[in-house]
């Protein structure tokens, strides 16, 4: 007796069900993989501009922390931050010769020699917010401002972040809705007004510092960009000295 050999293969139906199948799995796992790309990306950018908001903090605390250190007590050291080569008018601000909400500058005879400003470098320094375009920048001895925190759009160099103090972006920065980068305390703790400055700069015994910040980059997944708040207390120690 013959064997009837059983020859018959996948229908049309069932192959197309498979490749339709196959399919589905297969944009399953590219949009898995595409979805896990961009909250990597996202991720990192995050974390990128954590770091950079806080070295910057933290380099602003320890430079604003030696505003006034005179160790040698010389008198009329502190220099006027216009030219920071001539004598302050007011000697008693000492080593805050100005201090406003989105501004500061602070003086220190760092190498210890009787005298501030050039050609030591780095003794007068000064730090301003760009609310026009969210950045912090840096001056040292007159030198010019350079990028802090932030880059100007307009170098065309890229930028982790954004400084957002200025909320509503006005460029109005000190109308009730935006927070201060600098809040000055006296020696009771109690909140220096802003408009009794710079009077009352040699009453300053505590400078809070607060950076607002976000990311450069949009989030993919919720088309916004990331916002992160920063902040920390200084005491300028030797402010409070009598020199």
């Amino acid at each position: 007796m013959n064997k009837v050999k059983n020859d018959k293969g996948f229908t049309l139906v069932e192959v197309l069900f498979a490749i339709a199948v196959g399919m589905l799995l297969l944009g399953a796992i590219y949009t898995v993989m595409v979805s896990g790309e961009k909250s990597s990306v996202t991720m990192e950018r995050k974390v990128i501009a954590q770091q950079d908001a806080r070295a910057a903090l933290q380099i602003m605390a320890l430079e604003i922390g030696m505003a006034s250190y005179n160790s040698n007590f010389t008198a009329s050291i502190w220099r006027n931050p216009g030219d920071c080569t001539s004598a302050a008018a007011n000697q008693t601000y000492k080593g805050i010769p100005l201090a406003a909400t989105n501004s500061i500058t602070v003086e220190m005879d760092i190498n210890e020699n009787g005298s501030v400003g050039p050609p030591d470098g780095n003794e007068i320094i000064g730090y301003v917010y760009d609310t026009a375009n969210q950045r912090i920048t840096r001056e040292t001895s007159c030198g010019g401002a350079q990028p802090f925190l932030g880059d100007d759009p307009a170098s065309g160099r890229p930028r982790t972040v954004r400084v957002i103090n200025d909320i509503n972006g006005n460029g109005v920065y000190d109308d009730g809705t935006d927070i201060p980068i600098f809040r000055y305390y006296d020696g009771a703790g109690n909140l220096i007004p802003f408009a009794s400055l710079p009077a009352n700069i040699p009453n300053i015994r505590r400078i809070d510092i607060t950076l607002a910040v976000e990311t450069e980059e949009i989030d993919s997944n919720t088309g916004q960009r990331r916002r992160m708040i920063y902040s920390t207390s200084v005491v300028p120690r030797n402010h409070a000295m009598p020199q």
